[in-house]
């Protein structure tokens, strides 16, 4: 059987040698190559990593999909880098759809049809909240100030940093436990003043974040827990 696989091309004008494969965690193929590397030797590139790639992608859609929620009592839901049980109960005397209380989601029975939006307003409530109070907090500890910050819906973009200095986060990184969260902000003020992945951006980052790399491979292996 033959497969062509469709991937994103980037090619570097620096000093890159080799070309290189990433599949990102929505399962876009991403592969970076010397500027001057000809199409026939991506090609060929491609074709020795075929059977790789498509054992990758077929493992990150089983993940994704083992992930899925069904929103049926004792259905775990992460929170902060927890699991906590849903509990389906009758109306509360508060009056809220859904709220976190004490260990356990509490989800209104009348409102079991739109639990998954409840879930989605809950956590971006949540993300703004804690996002942009810890983004206070670092950008005065380290003097990088951003312009403005906004929670997203991105599925694995989990941050960014505009040419202007406003930040971008998905709201589900507030699932994440709070040193992978302050990794991805951490990452992202460090790019107020390294804009690009160079050498000196990882060396300003290992400066600040000594462990990165344990978050950053926490969340290239585990990502795909940060779903709804």
């Amino acid at each position: 059987m033959i497969i062509r696989l469709s991937y994103h091309l980037i090619r570097s004008k620096r000093r890159r040698r080799t070309i290189s494969l990433q599949i990102k965690e929505d399962g876009k193929i991403v592969i970076s190559a010397p500027y001057h590397t000809p199409k026939w030797e991506i090609e060929k590139f491609i074709k020795e990593k075929e059977s790789w790639v498509v054992q990758k992608i077929s493992e990150k859609e089983k993940q994704i999909k083992e992930g899925e929620k069904t929103f049926l009592p004792g259905e775990r839901f992460l929170y902060l880098g927890e699991w906590y049980p849903l509990e389906i109960h009758d109306s509360d005397h508060k009056g809220l759809p859904l709220r976190l209380s004490f260990g356990n989601f509490i989800l209104n029975k009348d409102h079991i049809g739109e639990a998954r939006d409840l879930f989605i307003q809950w956590y971006k409530r949540e993300a703004k909240e804690k996002i942009v109070g810890r983004i206070d907090y670092y950008s005065h500890r380290f003097h990088l100030f951003p312009k403005g910050i906004r929670i997203t819906n991105a599925m694995s973009r989990w941050g960014s940093c505009s040419r202007d200095n406003r930040l971008s986060f998905s709201w589900r990184m507030i699932m994440a436990s709070l040193p992978i969260i302050d990794y991805v902000l951490i990452h992202e003020l460090v790019h107020i003043r390294e804009k690009n992945h160079s050498k000196r951006f990882w060396t300003t980052l290992e400066s600040i974040l000594p462990d990165y790399r344990k978050h950053r491979l926490w969340l290239k292996e585990n990502g795909y827990l940060l779903q709804l």
